[in-house]
C-alpha cells in the first residue's frame, strides 16, 4: 500500500468471536472463522489500515464483541457501529463513544430477525445526534421509499448499506434511487459500496459485474458521499468470496487514483471521526 493510501478504510466488517455469546439466531457463521486475527489475515488483500466494525445482529444489543475488536485493532485505526434499543442509558452511550462507537445500525431488511424496530429509529437518532453519530441503515429499497418522511425528519446523517439494496432490474429507475441521490447530494446521507452479491443476478462466476453499473452511477453523482466496505466475513454467503476476489472488485470500482483516495481515505475519515 502506498503512502498516499496509508489510511485507507474498510468501512464494513463483522466479527464473530466465540468468547462472546450470541443471543439471536440470525447469520450462521459457525463454519467460517471470523475473529480479529482472522480478519488481520484478510486485510492486506484490501489495502486498508483502518476498519469499521459493525455489531452483527446475532449479538442483539450486546456490543462487547465490537468494542473488543476495536481495542484489538487499535483505537486509532478502528471505529464501531453499535446496535441499540431505546432503553440505552446516557451513561452507556458515553461509554460506547469512548470505546470508539460512532453510529448505530438498523438491520431491518428482514424485520423478523432484527433486534430493533422502525419505531425506534427517530427517538434513537435524537439521542445519538449530540454525540455526532450517524445511523446506518440496512433497509430494502422498498423500505427506504416507505419511510422517506421518517428519514427527512432525522436530525442525524444516515448511511445506506450495500448500495441501498436496489434491485438490479430497473435499479436506476427505482424511486429509492432518486431519493438516495437527493439525500447524498444534499449532504444528508452516505452510501456504502459493499456486498455486491446481495442483489447481483449474475453471481460470483461473472464477478457480480451487473452491480458495476450501480457503482459507476453512485461514483458519478456523489463521490464525496461514498465509502467502501469488504463486508467481511460475508455473512451467510457460502462459499465465502476469497479476499483477493473482494479486492479485485474494489479495484475495478475505484480505478481512478483520485476517486480511490476520496472513497477509501477522505470520506471515511470524515464519516467515522478518524483523526
Amino acid at each position: 500500500m502506498s503512502d498516499a493510501f496509508a489510511n485507507a478504510c474498510d468501512a464494513h466488517i463483522h466479527i464473530f468471536d466465540p468468547r462472546f455469546k450470541e443471543t439471536l439466531a440470525a447469520d450462521d457463521m459457525s463454519s467460517v472463522p471470523a475473529t480479529v486475527d482472522d480478519y488481520r489475515r484478510a486485510q492486506p488483500h484490501f489495502g486498508t489500515s483502518r476498519t469499521v466494525v459493525v455489531t452483527p445482529r446475532n449479538y442483539d444489543v450486546d456490543n462487547a464483541v465490537t468494542l473488543d475488536a476495536i481495542r484489538q485493532l487499535g483505537p486509532d485505526r478502528a471505529r464501531g457501529i453499535a446496535t441499540l434499543r431505546t432503553d440505552v442509558t446516557d451513561a452507556q452511550l458515553e461509554a460506547l463513544h469512548a470505546g470508539g462507537i460512532r453510529g448505530i445500525r438498523f438491520t431491518l431488511y428482514t424485520p423478523d430477525q432484527a433486534p430493533t424496530r422502525f419505531d425506534m429509529v427517530e427517538a434513537l437518532a435524537h439521542r445519538v445526534h449530540a454525540l455526532g453519530w450517524h445511523l446506518q441503515l440496512h433497509w430494502t429499497a422498498a423500505q427506504i421509499v416507505e419511510h422517506r418522511t421518517l428519514l427527512d425528519r432525522l436530525p442525524t446523517e444516515f448511511v445506506f448499506d450495500h448500495f441501498a439494496r436496489l434491485p438490479l432490474r430497473g435499479a436506476l429507475a427505482h424511486p429509492a434511487c432518486g431519493l438516495v441521490t437527493e439525500w447524498l447530494r444534499a449532504g444528508r446521507a452516505w452510501l456504502k459500496l459493499s456486498a455486491p452479491y446481495l442483489d447481483s443476478l449474475v453471481g460470483a462466476a461473472d464477478g457480480y459485474q451487473d452491480v458495476d453499473v450501480l457503482a459507476q452511477y453512485w461514483i458519478r453523482v456523489a463521490p464525496n458521499r461514498l465509502v467502501w466496505g469488504s463486508d467481511w466475513p460475508h455473512t451467510s454467503m457460502l462459499p465465502t468470496p476469497a479476499p483477493r476476489a473482494t479486492a479485485a472488485t474494489q479495484a475495478a470500482w475505484l480505478s481512478s487514483p483520485t476517486i480511490r483516495r476520496q472513497i477509501l481515505v477522505e470520506n471515511p475519515a470524515k464519516l467515522f471521526d478518524f483523526v
